[in-house]
């Protein structure tokens, strides 16, 4: 017999011990399970091909099969074949070893904004389009495709952002991209080749969208923010600016929407300048206790590039976004984009497309957008009976929510939830470093936890309130 039992199927390489031929092949294959080699569930050949592999009779592996299925060390079922039996890992015997310390209460809760419930995915209509989508799809889908993104999905895109957000689209408008961050990336590149030098941000916002703009070698002075929003009447204080970005349907994360009057003259200063509003539309479809916020860019298609994303009405692992610019910038957003930055795949973006067109994207929305009214509502109600003192804000929309607390709390809250094991963020993790420290708040997103968590989530949270 060989020295090393190289079986197919498993590729064991079984090292016989001296035992007899049964005795031998029972204690190597053990050893491969004591070791992990072979894991827990791991098929094993047949005896018949076993035993033919080895050079010894069929009886000798079947014995040593049974032999170990009687151990525990191997199941056997009819019609599912010999396998490495779910073996539990032995029990320490130490007997100074520590006790395990239980599990502390709200262990493992998030609440830290920016996702959606992903266990909300609607697997079941995506899976319907995505067949739907494949099975009727042209054979040059699977190849490098247009960088301005699937004609399908730009088309359907149109219809829809026109309908449900106000935006002024047609196809030859719309760059599909990866996200938001990927649109800003792509912007930035394009806005320094113009010898744009600064692009203004509100006083509150994600470094990481601004972190993009530095990287592009653009400058990013901060408005100033009120319970207005923005202060965009200060444009024309910023000799410097030539794009502005915004969050003006629900700013990002203070919650509030853009004042008319300031939407208005956030228009202006772009047209008399030629400056560009880049606006970030993050969760336009989730209003609830106002009428929805149109888009900005529907005032000035040319003065305004709108970027949206399935990033928060579905998941953001999708990587599926989209840019309506204006004409003037679109072959520039595309050659920017080119042939090494095709991102987003051909067969995702038909499966959007079908979703969408099917009127699943609807119907997910509607019912998302009631599951995070209840969650909203749930929150405000717990706050009230529980943390009276607390004010909330930001709450007519999207999916968080603005917590105020007491002058100089929000570090020791941060800190509390933390050893709790409750994840959260305050408002000052926001801030632009030019703008001033003036509050003391919590942002909270009650999008994230499941439907299962979301009770243990808001307990934990109430607990950790001052």
């Amino acid at each position: 017999m060989t020295d090393s039992w190289a079986t197919f199927g498993a590729d064991l390489h079984l090292e016989p011990v001296g035992q007899g031929l049964r005795g031998g092949l029972m204690e190597a294959l053990r050893e491969a399970v004591r070791t992990g080699r072979l894991a827990p569930g791991t098929r094993l050949p047949s005896s018949r091909a076993l035993a033919a592999d080895l050079g010894v009779a069929r009886n000798t592996v079947a014995d040593a099969y049974a032999e170990l299925v009687a151990e525990g060390w191997l199941t056997a079922r009819q019609g599912s074949g010999t396998r490495v039996a779910q073996r539990s890992a032995p029990r320490r015997t130490d007997p100074a070893a520590a006790p395990a310390r239980p599990a502390r209460p709200g262990a493992g809760y998030d609440l830290k904004p920016g996702t959606p419930d992903l266990s909300g995915f609607p697997r079941t209509a995506w899976l319907k389009a995505a067949r739907k989508a494949l099975t009727a799809a042209p054979d040059e889908v699977f190849g490098y495709g247009d960088p301005q993104g699937r004609a399908e999905l730009r088309t359907v895109l149109a219809e829809y952002l026109a309908r449900a957000r106000g935006v002024y689209a047609d196809p030859e408008r719309i760059v599909i991209c990866a996200g938001f961050a990927h649109g800003v990336a792509l912007l930035g590149r394009v806005l320094r080749r113009r010898r744009v030098r600064e692009v203004a941000v509100e006083s509150y916002g994600l470094d990481l969208h601004t972190d993009l703009l530095t990287d592009a070698g653009l400058r990013i002075p901060c408005l100033p923010l009120d319970e207005h929003g923005s202060r965009t009447g200060d444009l024309a204080a910023l000799r410097g600016a030539g794009a502005v970005l915004l969050t003006p349907a629900h700013q990002f994360p203070t919650g509030v929407p853009l004042h008319p009057d300031r939407r208005a003259a956030a228009v202006d200063w772009a047209r008399s300048t030629g400056g560009l509003i880049l606006e970030d539309d993050y969760d336009g479809e989730f209003r609830y206790d106002r009428q929805p916020v149109g888009a900005l860019q529907g005032l000035d298609p040319e003065r305004v590039v709108y970027l949206g994303t399935a990033s928060k009405s579905l998941a953001p692992g999708l990587r599926l976004g989209w840019m309506v610019l204006p004409r003037h910038l679109v072959g520039d957003v595309v050659a920017a984009k080119g042939m090494a930055d095709r991102v987003s795949g051909s067969p995702d973006q038909l499966t959007l497309a079908e979703f969408i067109a099917s009127g699943a994207y609807d119907r997910h929305v509607r019912s998302m957008r009631l599951r995070y009214r209840r969650r909203r509502d749930q929150l405000v109600a717990a706050l009230a009976d529980r943390a009276p003192g607390i004010e909330v804000s930001g709450i007519a929309a999207g999916l968080h929510a603005v917590l105020e607390l007491p002058a100089g709390a929000e570090r020791s809250v941060i800190q509390a939830a933390a050893f709790q094991g409750l994840a959260l963020e305050g408002l000052s993790r926001y801030r632009h470093p030019d703008a001033p420290d003036t509050r003391d708040a919590l942002v909270i997103g009650y999008g994230s936890p499941s439907e299962s968590a979301w009770a243990g989530a808001l307990d934990a949270l109430c607990r950790v309130l001052p």
